[in-house]
């Protein structure tokens, strides 16, 4: 190849590659400094093209053209691996761009216990069998959506993990979904999510003209179903954030009525008392409930029916709370049951400016969301756990 010609070759692999030019000269004149040196023994050879004119300069006075094949083939290898090399650092840049968003894709086949999902360009996406969500099956041919995990570098390819299990997926989910949260309207607090089965969101808002809630479930539940659908159904709380602990573990085991709350603050441990028709629903199946909601507040969470507290009093059997504090949570409740407390915090939210009738929280059945005036439909669906198995959320 004259050295007239190499620029221009070089422009045209980069123009068709989508790949910078300055790094297939590099490569190039790398290659033939490394050829040339091992030919004639030279350890401190340079070669480099002139970007203007395309005629190599030396150190050493060498005659390219009479180097002929040596010099094609080394030109030729240098092109070929800086063409793979450029094409990897682009894609691996565009995807590390793209870790905690979500990415469409076909499923292309399997490998064992991983489906690989092929993401266009060439590129293929690994959805490892720890990502999936238990429940969930794919076909050949199927459309998938999945959040970004990892991105890295495996030789000349890029390897792009993927995850559907990932409680980031949910937070992605409704940052497209939602524009308040986008635009940073709403923050979204804390997510702790058991794939396939249940996700807690807590949220809040800089703008008190904006309901956090409502805004996230929208205009006759539109805006949480499409994510439920997405989830294939899994259920989501979405829970008002405030920084009164008292008040966060009331929203966060919702939809159940709480009686009374005790706090034990150097324990960082919660008593929580409840109703006995109360007490499955606060728990929730399988105990996710109230597991979800300790890791959403931090708080070691324990709930008990007035019954149950007033005969662990009673058989002194080593509870961890003092005497006076399981007296005062007693006397609490009985008070509390009088006045008709129990509210189990934020009711039915609306958004800002808009319809109270058209955007008012949907219920359980309508949006996948939980809702207070369902507790005895929701208690008797969530009862996969008796009234004996909730000494604390830590225990399931």
């Amino acid at each position: 190849m004259a050295s007239s010609d190499i620029l221009r070759y070089v422009e045209s692999i980069a123009k068709d590659k989508e790949i910078d030019p300055e790094q297939l000269i590099a490569g190039i004149e790398q290659a033939v400094a490394q050829a040339v040196a091992k030919k004639y023994g030279i350890d401190d050879l340079v070669m480099r093209i002139d970007r203007q004119s395309g005629e190599w300069v030396s150190n050493y006075e060498i005659d390219l053209e009479a180097e002929g094949r040596i010099l094609a083939q080394a030109v030729k290898q240098a092109i070929i691996g800086r063409v793979r090399e450029a094409e990897r650092d682009v894609l691996f840049s565009e995807f590390e761009a793209k870790i905690g968003e979500i990415v469409s894709g076909t499923i292309q086949r399997f490998e064992g216990d991983t489906t690989i999902v092929n993401l266009g360009r060439n590129m293929e996406g690994i959805l490892p069998r720890t990502e999936k969500v238990r429940g969930e099956t794919y076909n050949v041919g199927d459309r998938i959506r999945a959040l970004v995990l990892e991105v890295k570098k495996a030789g000349s390819r890029v390897k792009v993990i993927l995850s559907r299990a990932h409680r980031d997926l949910v937070r992605a989910l409704f940052e497209l979904e939602v524009p308040e949260i986008s635009e940073g309207v709403i923050a979204i607090r804390r997510i702790e999510r058991e794939p396939g089965y249940r996700t807690k969101l807590a949220v809040d808002s800089s703008d008190e003209r904006v309901d956090c809630v409502g805004a996230c479930v929208g205009v006759r539940g539109t805006r949480i179903k499409s994510i439920i659908d997405e989830l294939n159904g899994e259920r989501i709380d979405i829970i008002r954030w405030t920084d009164d602990s008292e008040q966060l573990i009331r929203n966060a085991l919702k939809p159940a009525e709480i009686s009374h709350i005790e706090l034990d603050g150097e324990r960082k441990k919660a008593l929580v008392l409840v109703d006995e028709d109360q007490l499955s629903l606060a728990i929730g199946r399988r105990g996710q409930n109230v597991r979800l909601a300790s890791r959403m507040t931090h708080w070691e969470i324990d709930i008990m029916t007035r019954a149950e507290l007033e005969k662990s009093f009673a058989d002194e059997d080593g509870t961890p709370w003092t005497a006076a504090a399981l007296a005062a949570a007693s006397a609490d409740a009985e008070d509390a049951e009088e006045a008709g407390a129990g509210e189990a915090g934020d009711g039915p939210s609306t958004v800002a400016g808009s319809d109270p009738a058209a955007d008012s929280v949907p219920d359980a059945g309508e949006a996948g969301v939980e809702s207070p005036v369902d507790n005895q439909a929701a208690s008797e669906s969530d009862a996969g756990t008796g009234p004996t198995d909730h000494t604390s959320a830590d225990n399931h």
